[in-house]
């Protein structure tokens, strides 16, 4: 069996138990004041962080190559907040590793600046958990089982810019950009499968910890802004040393989704040159906004919902949930406190793109997890004995969006009876989470799919 949790929810402070690393590994009762609080104090980060930084343009080339030039002005730092919001004189040197958001660099648009970077993932790292074996053992309703050889792609024709959700297991308020197992974890268990499709670039980040989130009166707006900067200043760095004006798939889950979120509203969304390279964004768990009945408008003006899978520059969003989400749940409603993002129009919706059927309606998911016993990712026991790093569980489950009110979620049902042998799941930690921990590998298949057709539709 498997479970969307943490094996130990009820005992989040024994250090011997795998910890969640979402913010569901608070208790019970304790989620909503740290979603509002981080709400707010990462919308005011990325709005100075917008002011105080900009998107590099393309330049040709003397060949006529597309490429990007670096950024001409620093990303913004804790000292451009106001008085109020700078870091306590108080808080400890382990709650942040230094006083800086990341190294404040300008460039000239002739001199392309040296990566500074930590790469999680990245094409040509010695050590990189996105690239390996891809292969998959397929588990059908009868236990029944076969083998599927994947593999990166030797030379896929676009990138993919993956950003993690929290799992940091350090005590400071904002993690360090040292690669932990957690990291590694992640990046396997939800972005791997994407290099069959994609070279897959994750940075590593200055992310809220789970500590943090578990604590909030820790995290300031300078917290949270050097979250959101270590974020735009990778993505800077991606675009000046390693596009070449190639395509871009955005991915992110949860904070790394909301991190996103802003990222594309403030260097993607309003700049035309920076646009034309969006494959498309892949934003789940983060509560992105549309006006009622439209797909366009909320969060982006001009980056609508993918509506089929020859569309590019769109979105791809959902929270997923098992049953009809509680009236406060914290994903699927626009007022929830979890997207920073969020304006207080009445007739914004939370957008729900089915991977399963991106034209609408009910299709089949085709969920990967990893073999391994990932129990801090809140999958326990998924391998079903198979050998392979990945395994999945074809057409087990069935999805559609649905809306009632002003909630609008990914449903997910059995497709098949109760004769079926394979995992099951159910809500954790409480009803008003869902899904959430399995948002993407419930659909995986399904996204690697619809990528592979997107970059086939580029230009």
């Amino acid at each position: 069996m498997f479970r969307v949790g943490p094996r130990a929810l009820d005992r989040p402070g024994d250090s011997n138990d795998d910890q969640a690393m979402h913010p569901a590994s608070l208790p019970n009762g304790a989620h909503a004041r740290p979603l509002r609080r981080l709400s707010g104090l990462v919308a005011a980060a990325v709005l100075v962080a917008a002011c105080g930084s900009s998107s590099p343009s393309p330049a040709p080339t003397a060949t006529g190559e597309t490429t990007i030039a670096p950024p001409e002005t620093a990303i913004a730092t804790p000292t451009d907040l106001p008085a109020s919001a700078a870091p306590a004189a108080s808080r400890s040197s382990g709650d942040t590793a230094d006083a800086t958001v990341a190294p404040a660099h300008t460039a000239s648009p002739t001199q392309t600046p040296p990566s500074s970077t930590v790469w999680l993932c990245r094409p040509g790292l010695a050590t990189d958990p996105c690239a390996g074996s891809l292969d998959v053992t397929n588990i059908d309703a009868s236990g029944a089982s076969v083998a599927q050889p994947e593999e990166p792609a030797a030379d896929p024709p676009i990138d993919c810019f993956y950003v993690y959700p929290t799992v940091s297991k350090q005590p400071g308020t904002n993690a360090s950009l040292t690669i932990d197992p957690e990291e590694k974890a992640v990046a396997l268990a939800q972005a791997a499968q994407f290099s069959r499709v994609c070279d897959v670039y994750a940075p590593m980040y200055r992310q809220l910890t789970a500590a943090a989130i578990q604590e909030p009166d820790r995290i300031d707006a300078a917290a949270a802004l050097t979250a959101y900067a270590s974020v735009a200043a990778a993505f800077q760095d991606y675009l000046a040393n390693f596009n070449h004006g190639r395509g871009i798939v955005f991915i992110g889950h949860s904070q790394g989704a909301i991190m996103l979120d802003a990222l594309l509203k403030y260097q993607v969304d309003s700049n035309p040159a920076v646009r034309k390279l969006l494959v498309s964004a892949i934003l789940l768990g983060g509560n992105v906004t549309v006006p009622a009945g439209k797909l366009a408008g909320g969060d982006f003006q001009n980056i609508p919902a993918c509506a089929s899978g020859a569309q590019t520059g769109c979105v791809v969003a959902y929270s997923t949930f098992d049953t009809t989400p509680p009236a406060d749940a914290y994903f699927g409603r626009p007022d929830s406190g979890l997207n920073p993002l969020t304006g207080t129009d009445p007739n914004l919706r939370v957008l729900c793109v089915n991977p399963a059927a991106i034209g609408g309606g009910s299709g089949l998911l085709d969920p990967i997890f990893p073999t391994a016993d990932l129990s801090s990712l809140g999958v326990v026991s998924v391998g079903g004995g198979a050998t392979t790093p990945f395994v999945s569980y074809p057409d087990q489950y069935r999805a559609e969006c649905k809306t009632s009110g002003d909630l609008t979620w990914l449903q997910v049902d059995p497709a098949v009876g109760s004769s079926d042998r394979r995992p099951a799941m159910t809500a954790h930690p409480t009803p008003e989470w869902g899904l959430h921990y399995v948002d993407v590998n419930i659909a995986l298949g399904n996204l690697v799919e619809l990528v592979g057709s997107e970059a086939a539709a580029y230009r």
